[in-house]
Formats: C-alpha cells, structure tokens, sequence
C-alpha cells in the first residue's frame, strides 16, 4: 500500500516543503500563499493554457526571488517527480477528486479547492484515498483558519448564543449572462483533451472555459457548489451538525435565455432534526439594499452574523454587543496545512470533515434537478427511497480517467 512520507521526520518545523500548483488562475493566490510560508518552494505550476502557464511561472518566479519553477501542462509530470511533496489543486470542480486521488496514490499531500468534489461518490471516494494512503489532504475553506472565525466559533462553543436553533447562508452576485456559445475550433494555446481531463469528451465552445464551466451539470456545481459551500461549511461548524437527514432545494433560471442550466436563483433547506440550515443564492441580482450577512447563527439569547473575515455578536434587541472583523487574508490555511505536515498539527479543514459540507451542496443540487425532497441517512451516508436522486449520485468519465481506491 502507498503510503505518504512523513517529510517531516522528527517533526521539523524548517523542513522544506516542494510544491506543484495545479491552475493558474486560484492557483495564483495558492503560489501567493505557499511562497508566504517559510522554506516552501513552488517547484512547479501546471496549466492547459499556455498562456497562464506562462504568467504562473513569472509570477512564481517573482515571489521566490526569481527561482522559476519547472511549467508543465500535464499534472502527471508533478506526480512523477519524487521530490515533491505537495500538489496544491486549483483546477476546476471535475477536476478535484481525480486529482486529488492520483496524487495521493503517487504519496503527495494534497491542498485542494473546494468543493473538493464533483459529485456526492467523489465525495467519498476522496476521503477514501487519504486514508488509504495515509496522506494528508486540505480543503481550500478558508475561513476554517481565520483567527477571527475560530474565535467566533469559540464563543458560540461557550454558549455565547445559547440554545442553537438555525442558521441562514446568503450569497448575491450580479453576474452577466454567458450568451449562447459557439463550436468553434480550439484555440491553440489551450490543451481541450486534458482540460476536460475526467470528464466525458464534448466540443468545444467559445463561451465555456475558463469560468463559465461553472454553469454547466457535465463540469460545475453551480453556484451551490461554487460560492455555497463557503456558507455552508461556516454555518455547519457553528451549529456543530455533520450530515443533514432531509434536504429540499428549489429555484430556477430567471434572468437570461443562454447555456447557463444551474439555477441563478435558488433556496437550499437542511434537517437535520434539531437544527437547520439555508442557504439563498442569488447569482444575477445583488439586491444591494438587502443586509444579509454571509452566515448568521441564531440562538436563544443572541446571534452571530459571519461578514466575509469575522464576526459580530447582536443581542436579542438587534445591537451589537461584540465583534471583530480584521481584513481578509487566506494566509493562515496554508500555515495550517504546513503545519499539519512537517509537525503533525490538526487541520482545520481536514478533508473528511471538509467533505461534509461539499455534501451538502451535491445534495442540494441532486434535490434541485430531481424536484424531489432528498432523505439522507447520515450513518450510512447515502440517498435512501428515491431512484430518480440515485441516478445523480456518480457521473460518466472519460476512458482511462475513472477515479479507483
């Protein structure tokens, strides 16, 4: 079996730390956080478009004082190489677990974007490779690290709230719409056949990649899955809850007639018995007069609304009563994952724990394309009564790409 080498035999705290970044465009900010720790070097950068492999090794280069790392479009290049220790993934959602799951098989640690996840069997089938291998893997929400949020935590933990009752998620964007795309032939600084990678091969269009994937079943979560998770993974830390039992989700596209099929509009509800959770999503309006805190945990004596970077405390007349919001800075959750390899610390998004929340938004989508209300069983982890949910458990893949543990 393989198994992860402790780079940091003896739990060195100045052992190096090599690490292959996988997409240039998260990807720069996870080369900004690496190169922010001490003795970590990113050896390699990888993209499908030559263009931002291109500013990915630059920008790299500039960050470590001008030490290139080596630019591959592959990944697999970044698994052959035995000296690295870390593939930091920051490709798109399909993307996540095969990755992540090759990369523990080739005794990498893994720092992966979230949802860390396509589908609700990726979900599992990531956390099974981690342990299988024994590697360590990180999810890339943020916030679990922020000393703001783990204080605020901390204070809900000391029954600051009270008896906890609910808690409500809101995310609003104005995103315009993506048109209707065109196949076109494929530009030639991008590599089609291995950015679709794991996925089932379609033609190519004109207004899909590099974002617009989002919006698409075959590639994307959705905003659910895209900026949802973020909410949900917040309010399911506060509340303390692991695996909703009921889950309903409705909504639909109301703005714009073009290749979008994720909902632009959408309310998310879980049960899990003695609390609950929402989520309201709004992709194309901002409603701009609406003060909504990202996530606001509800309480008998209070409660505690999360903004992007921190906390504020209302008490039961609506004032403020406590707060510290500092400026936002994902720094600490790369910290964090160095120090969970070279000196055996905790993560603060370990990637079982952080796959819970993905959970939830594959199942608030499968609820969404079904119509259906989902029932969970959170001690076998699994859609129980509904054949129609089942089919969307999984998906296809390409020949050659189907993730195994």
């Amino acid at each position: 079996m393989a198994s992860c080498p402790s780079i940091l035999s003896g739990k060195n705290p100045n052992s190096r730390l090599r690490v292959g970044v996988m997409g240039l465009s998260r990807g720069m900010a996870h080369i900004a956080g690496f190169s922010g720790i001490n003795n970590a070097e990113i050896v390699y950068v990888c993209d499908v478009d030559k263009k931002r492999l291109a500013s990915g090794v630059k920008y790299a280069a500039d960050r470590q004082g001008g030490k290139e790392p080596i630019g591959v479009t592959d990944f697999r290049e970044i698994l052959e190489d035995k000296a690295v220790d870390v593939l930091s993934i920051a490709a798109p959602n399909f993307w996540h677990a095969p990755a992540s799951i090759l990369a523990c098989d080739a005794e990498k640690h893994v720092y992966v974007e979230k949802p860390g996840s396509h589908n609700a069997n990726e979900s599992q089938l990531i956390v099974e490779a981690a342990r299988k291998n024994k590697c360590l893997v990180q999810m890339g929400n943020q916030r679990r690290s922020l000393p703001s949020f783990r204080e605020g935590i901390g204070k809900i933990r000391e029954g600051v709230l009270g008896n906890l009752r609910y808690a409500r998620c809101w995310y609003t964007n104005r995103r315009p719409s993506i048109g209707i795309g065109k196949n076109i032939p494929v530009p030639d600084w991008l590599d089609w056949k291995l950015w679709q990678g794991p996925a089932p091969d379609r033609p190519y269009k004109n207004n899909l990649v590099h974002y617009n994937w989002h919006w698409h079943w075959h590639y994307g979560g959705g905003e659910l899955g895209n900026n949802g998770v973020h909410a949900l993974d917040i309010a399911r830390w506060g509340l303390g809850v692991d695996f909703p039992m009921r889950i309903t989700c409705n909504g639909g596209r109301y703005h714009f007639k073009d290749d979008q099929e994720t909902p632009d509009t959408a309310d998310a509800t879980y049960d899990f018995g003695k609390v609950g959770i929402s989520w309201h999503g709004s992709s194309c309006l901002q409603r701009k007069h609406e003060k909504n805190s990202f996530v606001s945990i509800y309480g008998d004596k209070g409660v505690m609304a999360f903004e992007s970077s921190g906390y504020r405390i209302y008490d039961m007349d609506g004032k403020v009563i406590e707060e510290n919001v500092p400026p936002f800075t994902d720094l600490p959750h790369f910290e964090n994952f160095a120090d969970g390899i070279r000196e055996g610390s905790e993560l603060n998004a370990e990637i079982s724990d952080a796959q819970k929340s993905a959970m939830m938004c594959h199942l608030g989508n499968i609820a969404y394309r079904t119509r259906t209300e989902i029932s969970f069983d959170p001690k076998t982890q699994r859609i129980t009564d509904n054949s129609k949910a089942e089919n969307l458990w999984g998906r296809e893949y390409r020949e050659g790409w189907e993730p195994k543990v």
